[in-house]
């Protein structure tokens, strides 16, 4: 049996992850912050090759305490799915939480890609899936850093899986639209009032998935985003950042 991480796995996008590995005949490691999520994943999973780990991925120490605890299981999947977003003006939002979605999806997502990474190099095999947005193709504001992060996440991925293509390791990142998860929820109480684009978790995590591996290094789900990632490249940049905040300001508190 191979063995597989997903960060953000007990919920979402990351739970559907989880179960395409298992059914793939995978163990999974299971990374996530939400105790109660964690908990009732043995009544959402017909399995028993899942482990649980309780861990908040905000923290700049996860990474190693990650590693440590796992080098010794040859990982051979690493997705980093983890993530939040903020909603807000840039100098109106707490630092505090800007600064954890920093760590989160910039440095604690290279710091476990390169932790692993480097396991897989000595073993010259292995797979790693991050999940960037179609967020990364443009400036977003009202949720800058989220934009911003994504955009790194994306140009990081296809920068580090062009340095490893002599090698049998496949890294790949996928970038979603708006998802029917608890993404929004965390954002804000307001319905999306656009949502013309919205994606099933189930569909979208299959893509990805099988983009990993098909060696395809960015994969964008549903044809509505394949035109939003192709539009922001047609039109003036400020006409792409005057759309994106209008559409964050009607479907947001």
């Amino acid at each position: 049996m191979k063995n597989a991480v997903v960060t953000g796995g007990a919920s979402g996008i990351g739970l559907e992850f989880v179960k395409l590995l298992i059914d793939d005949n995978y163990k999974v490691f299971i990374v996530d912050n939400n105790e109660e999520n964690l908990d009732g994943l043995h009544n959402i999973i017909c399995s028993d090759k899942f482990q649980p780990i309780k861990l908040d991925l905000s923290k700049v120490t996860s990474p190693k305490i990650i590693h440590e605890k796992l080098k010794k299981e040859n990982i051979d999947v690493l997705i980093n799915n983890a993530g939040f977003g903020t909603f807000g003006k840039f100098y109106k939002t707490k630092w505090e939480r800007d600064a954890e979605m920093i760590n989160l999806h910039v440095l604690n997502t290279a710091h476990l890609t390169k932790l692993f990474l480097k396991d897989m190099i000595k073993r010259n095999e292995g797979k790693i899936l991050n999940i960037s947005s179609v967020a990364a193709f443009q400036p977003g504001p009202m949720m800058s850093l989220y934009y911003a992060t994504k955009a790194f996440i994306l140009h990081f991925t296809e920068a580090i899986s062009n340095e490893v293509k002599d090698k049998n390791i496949t890294i790949s990142v996928l970038c979603p639209g708006q998802t029917k998860t608890n993404f929004q929820d965390y954002l804000s109480t307001k319905k999306n009032k656009i949502s013309f684009n919205t994606g099933c978790p189930i569909e979208v995590a299959k893509y990805g998935y099988n983009a990993l591996k098909n060696n395809i290094t960015v994969s964008v789900p549903g044809f509505m985003n394949k035109i939003i990632v192709l539009l922001n490249r047609l039109l003036p940049r400020s006409t792409s950042v005057n759309l994106v905040r209008y559409i964050q300001e009607k479907n947001r508190d």
